[in-house]
């Protein structure tokens, strides 16, 4: 046994070695080997085709997938890709009472909001930004989806009015680009007082009479779809965006019927009257650009008159 068990001994490692023979050959060799890590988001899923799209590739196209897909834009992203040479002002976003109702959850409603401005970098679900598109002053807001969702509590309800009021300061036109889920729950009925505001907002604008601009993007829903989304003096949408009060299946349920292929889709609103145009992303900046400047234009001649 004693003899068997010599056998199975294996010979003792000698000292050094155990960086391996690589490393024994050329000790600087195994560094070239060294496995590197990818980032996890330099590739991006298109999800209509689940194509791998390189990032640079799909940020040099302004995230507009080679299927045609328009991905969701950021406030950051959507006002570079807006304002000519991306050059903006940005106007800071008024501080509410946050949690006012203390609402209760598994996640408290104050680190929910604090994650939510860690992921976007915006205090809140919108954002404001002043500069120029084609030649042509304009305030701008950005509903950005991934604050909550895009919902519209206190905070964007105050950002909309102060936008308003900016563009009546600056005798320019209003534009907003619309992506929301609704009013926030966690806000309860202050939520759905911001619908009531934010109209009263846009009548300011009407009696000064500057022009009102609606970009409807994906998706548009809830208590934003029956407030300021639809008070537009002119309506244009991305392709394809989801626009609804509710949605497809609760009204199926509600109604006990089939709805058609693409409705609640911008193309389908396009053709009923609902939306004015459906407007690639890569040629928003001239359409707008035409837009406001022939409503300014009329404006000048009301007041010449």
């Amino acid at each position: 046994m004693a003899m068997a068990d010599q056998k199975n001994e294996k010979p003792a490692r000698p000292q050094g070695s155990q960086g391996g023979w690589l490393s024994r050959i050329a000790p600087g060799i195994r560094n070239a080997f060294v496995k590197r890590e990818t980032p996890e988001n330099l590739w991006v899923k298109c999800p209509d085709t689940g194509e791998m799209i390189y990032r640079p590739d799909l940020e040099a196209a302004l995230w507009v997938t080679p299927s045609g897909h328009h991905m969701r834009v950021g406030a950051k992203d959507r006002l570079k890709i807006t304002f000519d040479d991306g050059e903006v002002e940005r106007i800071a976003t008024p501080h509410v009472t946050e949690d006012p109702l203390k609402f209760p959850d598994d996640r408290p409603y104050g680190e929910r909001l604090k994650a939510a401005r860690k992921a976007t970098g915006e205090h809140d679900a919108m954002a404001i930004g002043v500069g120029k598109i084609q030649g042509q002053e304009v305030v701008v807001v950005v509903q950005d989806f991934a604050f909550m969702g895009g919902s519209l509590g206190m905070a964007a309800g105050e950002t909309f009015i102060k936008a308003a009021r900016e563009a009546i300061a600056r005798q320019c036109p209003f534009v907003i680009f619309t992506a929301s889920g609704g009013a926030r729950m966690q806000e309860g009925t202050l939520s759905l007082m911001q619908m009531t505001r934010t109209t009263l907002a846009v009548n300011e604008l009407r009696a000064a009479g500057l022009p009102y601009v609606v970009v409807l993007t994906d998706p548009t829903s809830g208590g934003v779809t029956a407030s300021y989304a639809m008070l537009g003096d002119v309506h244009l949408a991305e392709p394809n965006a989801m626009i609804a009060f509710s949605g497809r299946r609760v009204i199926e349920q509600t109604i006990r019927e089939i709805l058609p292929p693409g409705f609640q889709r911008s193309e389908f609103l396009a053709e009923r009257g609902m939306v004015d145009r459906v407007v690639g992303r890569p040629d928003l900046p001239a359409m707008l650009g035409s837009i406001l400047k022939t409503l300014m234009l009329g404006r000048a001649r009301t007041r010449a008159a």
